[in-house]
């Protein structure tokens, strides 16, 4: 755990420095809480007229008995749940990618891979470099959103929605879940491209699956619920096992420095 604790310690130290990486941090991260918020406070009792008068059930299963206004609170702030997920996602593709590249350029990788330390080690290390950040920052907007929400004026069961079930295991697991995906994804990339743009720009595609969902949740084919997000969860753990057995087994110290040379 030391040789670990003292790869993260040094990832921070480096990938902090860079401005792009404090921007991601700190404030998108606040940005994307702020946007809900706004949203969720402009929308008042004139939303009904836009819902109609066919209720809210046919609106959205996810609304029940409420009606049509609280309902469509619901569906935004569905929508910018999605934001949430994006940040356990960015932030650590954003650190990740300069994870190995970035110590090529800085000649620092070859003295560490001459280092006793384990490939494991060296990939937990790095890998917990990048996730962390993300999490935290995950973990933390969500915890200002819950907290400013009663200034939105939505009504005690919208709250209980956004406090609920849904949207506490998708952001309390699921994101977590996706960002060692995203941080080892992006750990393969880096090891085996030689620029640190090239590496976050091909790590960037797993956002792409998010504004699929999000495209698919605005048409109505895919409903947020207990059931999507359990197997959600499934499926990010199914992968996140394949990413961690095949970032091992790609990621070769020898060839990295030849191949750099």
């Amino acid at each position: 755990m030391d040789r670990i604790r003292t790869i993260i310690d040094k990832e921070w130290a480096e990938v902090f420095k860079n401005r792009l990486v404090l921007f991601t941090v700190t404030i998108l991260p606040l940005v994307f809480t702020a946007l809900p918020l706004i949203v969720l406070s402009s929308i008042k009792a004139g939303a009904t007229s836009a819902a109609g008068m066919s209720g809210a059930g046919s609106i959205s299963p996810n609304c029940g008995s409420l009606d049509p206004t609280e309902c469509i609170q619901i569906l935004v702030s569905n929508e910018f749940m999605l934001l949430f997920m994006i940040l356990p996602v960015m932030i650590p593709i954003t650190i990740a990618a300069y994870s190995i590249v970035g110590e090529k350029t800085t000649r620092s990788l070859e003295p560490l891979l001459a280092t006793p330390i384990s490939t494991v080690e060296l990939m937990a290390g790095k890998t917990l470099a990048a996730v962390l950040p993300g999490v935290v920052a995950t973990w933390g907007c969500f915890l200002i959103f819950i907290l400013l929400l009663p200034i939105t004026g939505i009504s005690k069961a919208v709250n209980a929605y956004l406090t609920g079930p849904v949207w506490l295991l998708a952001i309390i697991v699921i994101g977590p879940l996706m960002a060692v995906l995203a941080a080892n994804f992006a750990v393969i990339v880096s090891s085996r491209v030689n620029d640190p743009r090239v590496a976050e720009q091909f790590s960037a595609v797993l956002l792409v699956p998010l504004l699929i969902v999000l495209f698919l949740q605005i048409a109505g084919v895919i409903v947020l619920n207990v059931q999507s997000v359990l197997l959600g969860i499934a499926g990010f753990i199914v992968l996140d096992c394949l990413v961690v057995y095949l970032g091992s087994r790609l990621f070769q110290r020898e060839n990295i420095l030849t191949r750099w040379r």
